[in-house]
């Protein structure tokens, strides 16, 4: 990171002095502008309505292939779920093969709807713009910690955010397969910017895509996933990091299951995907 300052300090002596003047004066102005926007928004106070119970959770696990825009395999992984006393832990877990590692994990009950407890996310590597290591709780009025950095290095934000029942970040995809048939609904997530901000995302049935598993052909339903950022737009466009729609496939016929995601992983990331993958055997 050093270098890359003393790269455009060098490439900035040769620009003439008034070229050099206005991009600096835009720079200052477009990170004061985002500063006092972020200062000045406060967590959305959003009272959203739970997603009900249709289809109860219980152990499963999955492996993970994670592909960037070229198709090209770039992390595998796992997704690992566990009951424990009331309680269900689902964790999404990717090794990059650059060692970059993607671990996110929520805890969650199913008390006739889905209620997320707990929410922990730790991004590291080459792979992410910054890395990352968050927490966050319901209980104790949602306290969260966020630690943005390399490990000795961090700048840490704590506090508390005021969650509706309806923030499911980690668990997208759990409540995608309980909806109706069709159905669509909005419910709220925690984006971290790297400040908390609770957000809305509108999911919204986008028809049947067909794909094959196997020989067999099966149809799986398309959600387009558009997260609203509300006044933080205008400083994350500024910036070139306001989000892309993100995209999601569930089969849904007798027994619902996930099938594709596609999106970023982190705030202003780059657009990925996540698939379903077969175990391979050695010849």
């Amino acid at each position: 990171m050093h270098r890359i300052h003393h790269r455009n300090h060098a490439e900035a002596a040769l620009e003439p002095p008034s070229r050099r003047n206005i991009a600096f004066s835009r720079g200052r102005f477009l990170l004061f502008l985002l500063m006092m926007v972020t200062h000045l928004i406060k967590p959305l106070s959003a009272q959203g309505a739970p997603i009900p119970v249709r289809f109860a959770e219980g152990m499963v696990r999955g492996f993970l292939e994670l592909s960037d825009a070229d198709g090209k395999r770039i992390a595998s992984g796992d997704f690992l779920q566990v009951p424990r006393g009331g309680e269900l832990k689902c964790r999404t877990v990717l090794y990059f093969k650059d060692g970059s590692l993607h671990d996110e994990s929520v805890v969650f009950t199913q008390e006739r709807d889905f209620l997320l407890k707990s929410y922990r996310l730790i991004q590291k590597g080459k792979a992410f713009e910054q890395e990352m290591d968050i927490s966050m709780e319901r209980s104790g009025g949602g306290k969260y910690r966020v630690a943005v950095g390399k490990q000795g290095q961090e700048k840490v934000l704590e506090g508390k955010l005021d969650l509706p029942p309806d923030v499911y970040n980690g668990m997208v995809p759990t409540v995608l397969k309980n909806l109706p048939k069709g159905a669509r609904e909005k419910i709220h997530l925690v984006a971290f910017t790297p400040a908390p901000r609770v957000i809305e995302l509108d999911m919204v049935p986008d028809g049947e895509d067909r794909l094959f598993i196997g020989d067999l052909e099966k149809s799986a339903d398309h959600y387009v996933l558009k997260p609203k950022l509300g006044l933080l737009r205008l400083p994350a466009a500024l910036l070139g990091r306001t989000p892309p729609d993100n995209h999601i496939w569930t089969i849904t016929k007798e027994v619902p299951a996930f099938v594709r995601f596609v999106g970023p992983l982190a705030f202003g990331g780059p657009v990925w995907r996540i698939e379903l993958a077969s175990p391979r055997w050695p010849k």
